[in-house]
């Protein structure tokens, strides 16, 4: 007689494979044309995070896929009126209606290129991760950067110590060291709007910026466009006009630039309410020129523009960085009044302190009226008051330096030891 013996085995049970969690490597919210936000994401891996909205689960998408020079970025818009936004374990900052308190930086990155050669790894020398995480703890509703992020474009020199070991070029390591680590505590702090600067152009990070920074959907068919159409940013009182204004030289005259300009100043020119230019590029910036004398003036900028009547009607208030100081000047006529931060990291350059009768080149018929320079690495913030703005002007370390007050069409600065 035969006897079966029957071994009974663990059942075999199917469980759902889950994708593993992409890792995050930066985050931000920024704003866009019409001043529609979205939330950005720099990503290992293909794939993307999800988002949670008003405590619903939104995912990302892809805006650009991973190269072996970049990492996935990945996008989700927030609609207007979301209570609140997080990724991960991080609060996302959300865009408010009337941004009272407006936080500029501009020029941040470490120069690396020739024989300009900066201390990276030198908070004296280098102080924008220190500005950035100062700059947060004063809690603004919105951050303008006003261009060129990514300075490193050659290696270290081997007898440099000051930036032994950073990265170079454009692609994820160097925007990492350069903007992204440094910008941290400053990205959690506020929405953002970003402006293009000349070292985002198309011959040096203009494939980085157009992939995680630009303001229009990235086609990686075209992975760099030489200009981007304006756009206006909605901030209260006020809209932010956003002028890529990175292919334009600054002492010659290139005409298919200044064509482009001509077109975004015709796409601005019926808007009623007040309108704040923004750019990296000044129109009207000054620089030392020979004896000390001020001069400057973009050249291309000047031919578009035109001269004292062709800003759009609405335009208040002129914004912009490339010059490496800061700078604050009325014009005669009806030319509204200018501030120049191009002061948050890059090497400084020294301007005269009195900008009054600058030279500038071409036609335009612009004079300064009054002006001046500040030399040495900061930030501002914009506070809106019921009449004026102020304009608080700290040192790298969140330091207060001066105020500045923007009221009646004028910027004056009163010196604090008079």
């Amino acid at each position: 007689m035969c006897r079966l013996a029957f071994i009974l085995l663990p059942a075999v049970i199917s469980l759902p494979v889950h994708a593993e969690t992409p890792k995050i490597l930066s985050h931000w919210v920024q704003l866009g044309p019409s001043g529609a936000a979205e939330a950005r994401a720099l990503v290992e891996g293909q794939a993307c995070p999800a988002t949670t909205m008003d405590g619903q689960s939104v995912p990302m998408a892809v805006r650009a896929a991973a190269t072996p020079e970049f990492m996935q970025v990945c996008v989700a818009a927030v609609p207007a009126g979301t209570k609140s936004a997080s990724l991960g374990d991080a609060a996302l900052p959300l865009p408010v209606s009337d941004a009272e308190r407006i936080l500029v930086v501009g020029d941040t990155g470490c120069r690396l290129k020739g024989s300009a050669v900066q201390g990276c790894n030198d908070p004296a020398q280098w102080p924008f991760p220190a500005l950035g995480a100062a700059a947060a703890k004063l809690r603004p509703d919105l951050v303008v950067h006003v261009g060129d992020y990514l300075y490193r474009e050659n290696a270290c020199p081997a007898d440099h110590a000051a930036c032994a070991g950073t990265p170079f070029g454009d692609n994820w390591p160097t925007w990492n060291a350069d903007f992204f680590s440094a910008a941290a505590p400053l990205l959690a702090a506020a929405p953002w709007v970003f402006v293009r600067g000349n070292h985002e152009d198309c011959m040096r990070a203009g494939i980085g910026w157009m992939r995680m920074l630009g303001p229009y959907p990235f086609d990686p068919a075209a992975p760099c466009a030489v200009h981007q159409p304006a756009y206006t940013v909605p901030a209260g009182s006020a809209s932010l006009a956003i002028i890529d204004d990175a292919s334009a030289p600054d002492t010659s005259i290139d005409a298919n630039a200044a064509a482009s300009f001509h077109d975004d100043l015709a796409s601005l020119a019926n808007r009623s309410s007040p309108l704040w230019l923004v750019m990296h590029k000044s129109i009207w910036g000054a620089i030392t020129g020979p004896l000390g004398i001020p001069i400057g003036g973009n050249a291309t900028l000047i031919s578009a523009f035109g001269g004292k009547a062709s800003l759009p009607p609405a335009t208040t208030f002129l914004l912009a960085g490339h010059i490496h100081t800061f700078e604050a000047i009325n014009y005669d006529g009806a030319i509204p009044p200018q501030v120049i931060a191009g002061w948050s990291g890059t090497a400084l350059d020294k301007t005269p302190d009195d900008l009054k009768g600058a030279i500038f080149q071409g036609h335009s018929g612009v004079s300064v009226k009054d002006g001046l320079s500040i030399y040495g690495f900061g930030f501002l913030l914009m506070t809106k008051l019921k009449d004026r703005w102020t304009i608080d002007l700290y040192d790298a370390n969140a330091t207060y330096r001066r105020q500045c007050v923007f009221a009646a069409g004028r910027v004056d600065c009163p010196n604090p030891s008079k």
